[in-house]
C-alpha cells in the first residue's frame, strides 16, 4: 500500500475480530518498522511488551484498563509501549542535555509508535492507542522494570469496523512561515 494511503486510512478502531489472532511474525515485522524511527543520539530506548496469551489478555483487560478501553480492545493483542528513562535527552554523566529531559524519551517513543501503527495498517491490522491505563497494575502484571516508563497500550488486531475520518485541520491552520 502506498504510504500516503496508509496515512490517510489508518484510524483508531474500537471493535476487533477475536477469531483472527495476531502472530509473533506480524509483531516482529511491525516492530522492525518501529525500530527504523529516529531517536535522540540513536539511543533507541523504545520497548514493546506484547500480550498474546488469552489468559494474560483477560487479566490486562480486567485489571489494567478502564472498562471503556477494555471493551474497545476485546479480541485484540495488547502491546504496552515504554521507554528506558533517563537515557534519551541525557549526557553520559546522566544530566539532561536541555530543558526537555525525559521528554525526549516520550518524543522518541511517539515516533516509534507512529511507525508501529502505520506498518500495522499496511499489513492489514488495525490499532487503538490507549493512554488511560493503570500503570502500576500493568507494571506488576507484566513485571516491567522500574527503569522503563510506561506510556501507552496499543490494541492490535483485525478490525471489525471502518471508522470515518474525523475532521482534520488544514496546513494554513497550523503553519507559521517566517
Amino acid at each position: 500500500m502506498e504510504l500516503q494511503k496508509v496515512i490517510e486510512t489508518r484510524r483508531s478502531v474500537r471493535k476487533y475480530d477475536a477469531s483472527r489472532k495476531v502472530t509473533k511474525e506480524q509483531i516482529s515485522e511491525i516492530v522492525q518498522a518501529a525500530i527504523q524511527a529516529p531517536s535522540w543520539k540513536n539511543s533507541q530506548t523504545a520497548r514493546y511488551h506484547v500480550v498474546l496469551s488469552d489468559e494474560l489478555t483477560k487479566t490486562m483487560l480486567s485489571d489494567c484498563l478502564p472498562e471503556f478501553n477494555a471493551k474497545n480492545s476485546e479480541g485484540a493483542a495488547l502491546v504496552v509501549t515504554t521507554f528506558v528513562a533517563d537515557r534519551a535527552g541525557f549526557n553520559r554523566e546522566g544530566q539532561p542535555d536541555n530543558e526537555v529531559g525525559n521528554g525526549w524519551g516520550f518524543y522518541d517513543l511517539g515516533l516509534h509508535n507512529e511507525n508501529f501503527v502505520l506498518k500495522a495498517k499496511e499489513i492489514g491490522l488495525d490499532t487503538l492507542i490507549m493512554g488511560i491505563r493503570d500503570e502500576k497494575k500493568i507494571r506488576e502484571v507484566l513485571q516491567i522494570p522500574e527503569a522503563e516508563t510506561i506510556v501507552a497500550v496499543i490494541a492490535l488486531g483485525y478490525g471489525e469496523q471502518e471508522p470515518e475520518m474525523p475532521k482534520r485541520k488544514k496546513p494554513e491552520d497550523i503553519v507559521t512561515y517566517y
